[in-house]
């Protein structure tokens, strides 16, 4: 059970995670977090040491919450080839279901941090590696079980499949029209079928 404090530095977080997201690190102001949160600046320093350590923590709050929801649907199947194919159908709602939590925190803490925050910045880095790093092991483990061609170089392949999805969601985000990522993960379909497919 969850003591006093910790669902206290919780609160906080859930209710400033989408704050940072829509405004990025720079533009949120310590009172958007009291005014939001109906609370005092000393019971966010008491919980958090600086703006900074609640960013952070609002951004690994924010990522695995639209994370879990993908881990969840790859789950659906054993089969490499299709959790490729289970990753474009994710994406495919993945505008209405981030928009509610004010967008990809991935990009758009991405773009804010390059410019304000190099420690946020390479959380997300960090971030961006472990989703490649694990698109790769799929593409690796359809190689073992004979599903992907020998031929696809799985970190190649793993990057630009990201690098496709992500402008996607730049794109869909930009001119608030979900038909760029649907029309995108087609494309993504298309090469898992054409490119990866033995």
């Amino acid at each position: 059970m969850k003591t006093k404090a910790a669902l206290t530095s919780q609160h906080i977080i859930e209710i400033s995670a989408p704050i940072f997201n829509k405004n990025g690190y720079a533009a949120t102001s310590l009172s958007d977090i009291t005014k939001a949160t109906g609370l005092t600046k000393g019971a966010i320093y008491g919980n958090f040491k600086n703006k900074e350590e609640l960013a952070f923590a609002s951004f690994k709050y924010m990522v695995r919450f639209l994370m879990k929801p993908l881990s969840d649907h790859l789950a659906q199947s054993d089969s490499p080839i299709q959790k490729l194919h289970l990753i474009s159908d994710f994406y495919r709602n993945y505008y209405s279901f981030s928009k509610q939590l004010g967008g990809c925190p991935v990009l758009n803490i991405g773009v804010d941090a390059n410019n304000s925050n190099s420690i946020l910045l390479k959380k997300v880095r960090d971030v961006i590696q472990r989703i490649q790093d694990q698109l790769c092991t799929i593409i690796e483990n359809g190689i073992e079980a004979n599903e992907i061609s020998t031929n696809i170089n799985p970190i190649i392949y793993a990057k630009r499949i990201d690098t496709i999805i992500q402008g996607a969601i730049f794109m869909t985000y930009t001119m608030n029209d979900e038909q760029y990522m649907k029309d995108t993960m087609d494309l993504v379909d298309k090469i898992i079928e054409t490119e990866l497919k033995l």
